[in-house]
């Protein structure tokens, strides 16, 4: 295993491998300084080591090369980035001296050109407008509604009974952002777009793990492209309905107040609305990112709280303390330090937005050190995460390394799972306040006793665990 070389501007804590103990690296001025990562193949690059498991080749880069390595997707120079001070400068950077860069063909079909994806004046445009659905005070209005439908789903559990976790808190967590986006409910008995999303989330980590998918032209159709295509046509379709419902809706009715009705009032400096397409791009958006990365982080959060005896019993005791019984309300998300702690050690282990990219547009600098126009930068919440040197222990649940005053220090952009800069996650508020009180929701009636599981996750759009995590349900 290499030897960190001193490569920052300012100091850091950071954990001896050894020692496990905390000590102070004082850096030097020297700038970073690129090493060359593994050897690839001609034109391909490492292109194959990445699509066979990103994972663990972004984690072999960090411990086995440097804090920024170059290596090629294809043809293409790329840097990785571990330390969390050039990921904060990279982040930092973003609109001014890089744009984001889309990977592969499959996520476009979903988001379109959403704010997610747009880049420079159409990005500006589209944040301004989008920004204001979910400012913190009106993530307050729809804590009343995250708690109702944990309420309903509490109501369904039974002692003894057998479930799936993640089919469970996808139901969830999509009857939460439908009702808070559009108002009302989905007409999806049958769970059409919970299948429709697991298709994308699969055809999304073909393309990942396939290595050459990534370069496809765009006209190609294989078969997981037209699974693909297939499953965006019934995403697309039950959002089309909801948008028209919406449209043709009395003015004066209430859910006029909601995210869709803010996209649909929303108007920029010039006084233009978004287009059809747009608020689609918006919506679907908001859909997908506000309910899966939240149902994916619950998942995680049952699966490690099964395996903690210790934590759960802490956090059974706060929510028994602070709730008395009663249901949680928004500012109850304040009162419950270590139920946010869990969620956010949850978000550690497995974030669910997994790498960053984006590529120098012009001639710029890291840390001091050149970057070439055109080389693509990349950093991972999973490697970052996860490494030693800024979490004791870290592959270890360890919700206490998040208590106020605890001694270990973690720097900034140490940990990430929402981005940074000017295009850190809008729904990030959203995301936290929705995680916690569903969790405290459902924790303060059950526990979930979860099957052996491996922890492994899939790499696609967001880090799902690999094989179903099966659980049974234990009223308190």
């Amino acid at each position: 295993m290499r030897t960190h070389p001193d490569i920052t501007r300012k100091p850091y804590f950071m954990f001896g491998r050894e020692s496990g103990k905390m000590s102070l690296m004082v850096a030097s001025e020297a700038p970073a300084r690129p090493v060359p990562g593994p050897r690839g193949l001609p034109l391909l690059g490492n292109l194959l080591a990445f699509g066979r498991d990103p994972l663990a080749f972004f984690s072999r880069l960090r411990d086995d090369y440097g804090d920024v390595v170059t290596w090629r997707l294809g043809p293409r120079r790329s840097l990785f980035l571990s330390r969390p001070d050039h990921i904060a400068e990279l982040l930092a950077a973003v609109e001014q001296t890089y744009e984001p860069l889309e990977i592969g063909w499959a996520l476009k079909q979903l988001l379109g050109d959403s704010v997610l994806l747009s880049k420079g004046a159409d990005w500006r445009r589209k944040r301004a407008l989008v920004q204001p659905t979910v400012r913190p005070r009106h993530v307050r209005t729809y804590a009343a509604t995250m708690v109702d439908c944990s309420t309903a789903l509490a109501g369904t559990w039974r002692d003894g009974q057998r479930l799936d976790v993640r089919r469970e808190m996808t139901r969830l967590t999509q009857r939460i952002v439908v009702r808070t986006l559009f108002g009302n409910d989905l007409e999806d008995d049958g769970g059409r777009l919970g299948d429709a999303m697991a298709v994308i989330q699969r055809e999304l980590a073909t393309e990942l793990r396939g290595g050459v998918n990534l370069f496809l032209p765009s006209w190609a159709r294989p078969p997981w492209r037209r699974r693909l295509l297939a499953a965006v046509a019934v995403v697309d379709a039950e959002i089309r309905r909801l948008i028209d419902a919406r449209r043709s809706a009395d003015p004066a009715d209430a859910r006029q107040d909601d995210l869709l009705g803010r996209l649909l009032a929303a108007r920029d400096e010039d006084g233009r609305a978004l287009t059809a397409r747009e608020v689609r791009d918006e919506a679907v958006t908001l859909w997908a990112a506000g309910h899966e990365t939240t149902s994916t982080t619950l998942t995680w959060t049952w699966l490690l709280l099964a395996r903690s005896p210790d934590a759960r019993a802490r956090l059974t005791e706060e929510l028994d303390r602070v709730l008395g019984g009663r249901p949680p309300a928004y500012e109850d998300y304040e009162r419950l330090p270590w139920t946010r702690q869990v969620v956010k050690e949850a978000l550690r282990l497995y974030p669910p937005a997994w790498v960053i990219t984006a590529v120098a547009g012009k001639e710029a600098a890291l840390d001091g050190a050149p970057v070439r126009a055109g080389t693509v930068m990349w950093c991972s919440q999973w490697a970052t995460h996860r490494d030693p040197r800024w979490f004791r222990d870290p592959a270890a649940f360890r919700p206490e390394r998040w208590d106020a005053g605890a001694p270990d220090v973690v720097p900034d952009h140490a940990w990430f799972p929402f981005g940074g800069g000017q295009r850190t996650c809008l729904g990030a508020r959203f995301a936290l306040v929705e995680a916690t009180l569903v969790l405290a929701a459902l924790a303060q009636r059950f526990h979930l006793e979860a099957d052996p599981h491996d922890g492994v996750p899939a790499v696609g759009l967001l880090l799902l665990p690999a094989v179903p995590v099966r659980a049974t349900v234990r009223a308190r």
